[in-house]
């Protein structure tokens, strides 16, 4: 498969996958706490089994050619990933996402890896709007869809409970024209 680097510093974006189970449980038993803060993302991953599981669903998802996951390695080392949460052929929508552990923040991997992810989207599979979704209290995450040229578009009040709070989710998107401009005009 893929390793696609992502800069000078050691980051590559490669597809994550059933076999990467055990190194898929280390990095969350690593950042479990922080990764779970707003969403249950790896939750339920306590052993490898269930770790395996995950990344069972989003390979069949990637088959059904409905979402797909991406693991972030820095030194050679899991630390995150980028994942398509929906990725709607027929009505030309997606939704991308992201997680980290906390040894890997402040290093813009999340940014470098969703603007490739958000090409191939556009250019490679004709991707209408790309959506991003985040608790309104996840700073870092509106900060990234902000920094990737996202607009804000809204807030799903209370729509989301979490650890047994009502979370007000934010609605971020990018359409493709608008993508494909910002990169034109980032090329001079």
């Amino acid at each position: 498969m893929y390793a696609k680097s992502l800069g000078d510093d050691g980051a590559e974006l490669r597809p994550l996958e059933t076999w990467h189970a055990e190194e898929f449980l280390a990095h969350l038993d690593r950042g479990r706490d922080f990764i779970t803060r707003y969403i249950p993302f790896g939750a339920n991953a306590t052993e490898v089994d269930s770790a395996r599981e995950i990344l069972k669903r989003y390979a069949d998802l990637r088959g059904a050619d409905s979402g797909s996951l991406h693991g972030l390695w820095l030194d050679g080392t899991l630390v995150g990933g980028v994942l398509f949460r929906i990725f709607d052929t027929a009505n030309g929508v997606c939704e991308i996402g992201c997680w980290l552990e906390p040894a890997a923040t402040g290093r813009g991997l999340v940014t470098r890896a969703c603007r490739v992810l958000i090409d191939w989207a556009v250019d490679d599979r004709g991707m209408h709007r790309v959506e991003w979704h985040a608790a309104s209290r996840n700073t870092a995450s509106l900060k990234a869809a902000e920094r990737l040229g996202f607009t804000r578009e809204g807030v799903q009040r209370e729509s989301s409970l979490w650890r047994g709070v009502r979370q007000d989710v934010e609605i971020w998107a990018v359409l493709a024209r608008d993508w494909q401009a910002a990169r034109v005009h980032s090329d001079h």
